[in-house]
């Protein structure tokens, strides 16, 4: 089993709270490469956690999310075939990643 990537977190003081089944699936992810190539699968797993990181600023840069989702759900491709679903609870000042999954994976 490869390491842990580690929380999807933000920086400069935004909060977020990563959903746990967001952290199950971006560890799936990693251990799921790390059988081919463990060495990439944690390069990757970070890469694919920092292409969130632009969200904290830019909370609807990601669309809304497709039909079936609820309407404040949204998604945002961050690696080609990899959608992280996240809603924005404007209150809190938070973004929650609710999941991370491959395109070919059924939609949350």
């Amino acid at each position: 089993m490869a390491s842990r990537v580690g929380r999807l977190t933000y920086g400069e003081g935004k909060d977020s709270l990563p959903h746990p089944m967001a952290e199950v699936d971006l560890d799936r992810i990693v251990d799921y490469i790390a059988q081919d190539n463990p060495t990439r699968a944690g390069e990757f797993g970070h890469e694919l956690r920092d292409k969130t990181l632009p969200l904290a600023q830019h909370p609807e840069l990601g669309r809304t999310s497709r039909p079936g989702l609820p309407a404040t759900v949204r998604e945002l491709v961050a690696y080609p075939n990899y959608i992280v679903f996240y809603r924005v609870l404007v209150e809190a000042s938070t973004v929650q990643i609710l999941r991370v999954k491959h395109a070919a994976q059924q939609t949350p």
